[in-house]
């Protein structure tokens, strides 16, 4: 049997620590007023002092049946988009936002992919030139903790150290957004309601 070297303990005492010490955080946000409490966005706000690596892993939309597929779909700051074309038409991808630098992607045939990487704190609307009636939205956060609500409004963000933070919720019927302090230990429930 092998033992683990003084480095080797320390590293598997820190590792079962940090696991130990991650939480939970779930809940229901309420949007009242609304067909849905789906694609709400529940996101832990900047915390002072620290910074995240932005992931290397693109994430992904759609054009599906002259839709923006996922319809909301939140990313960390520093994310690459690729918008693929699953329609047999010419879509475009755009948006008017300044937070997003109003860029537009052009105009392409099915089966291809443009890119865009969102570099700041954002709540985007996506929109296509040839389809006026398409509309999506790109949710652009500070942190690697968020989620994004299912149609019953539940949510889940896995893997959060315990501590105190802000946290907040966008839905994109709504035009502020929600926030407040929440403090994480273990498995914690947060709930949130939402009113025009």
């Amino acid at each position: 049997m092998r033992l683990l070297s003084g480095a080797g303990c320390a590293a598997l005492a820190l590792a079962l620590v940090s696991v130990a010490t991650a939480g939970e955080l779930k809940g229901v946000v309420t949007a009242a007023g609304v067909k849905s409490n789906a694609d709400a966005v529940v996101y832990i706000d900047a915390i002072a002092g620290k910074t995240f690596p932005a992931p290397a892993a693109h994430a992904k939309m759609d054009q599906k049946n002259l839709v923006f597929t996922p319809h909301v779909l939140a990313v960390q700051v520093g994310t690459t988009v690729d918008f693929l074309n699953g329609d047999q038409v010419l879509h475009n991808v755009f948006s008017p936002d300044k937070c997003c630098e109003q860029f537009n992607l052009g105009s392409w045939p099915q089966g291809q992919i443009r890119s865009y990487t969102f570099k700041t704190r954002c709540n985007a609307t996506m929109l296509c030139h040839v389809h006026a009636e398409m509309e999506g939205f790109i949710v652009v956060v500070p942190t690697p903790w968020f989620a994004v609500t299912d149609k019953t409004g539940a949510y889940t963000i896995k893997d959060l150290p315990d501590g105190a933070y802000t946290v907040k919720v966008w839905h994109p019927k709504f035009k502020a957004e929600l926030g407040r302090p929440v403090t994480v230990a273990g498995a914690t429930v947060a709930n949130f309601a939402m009113k025009k």
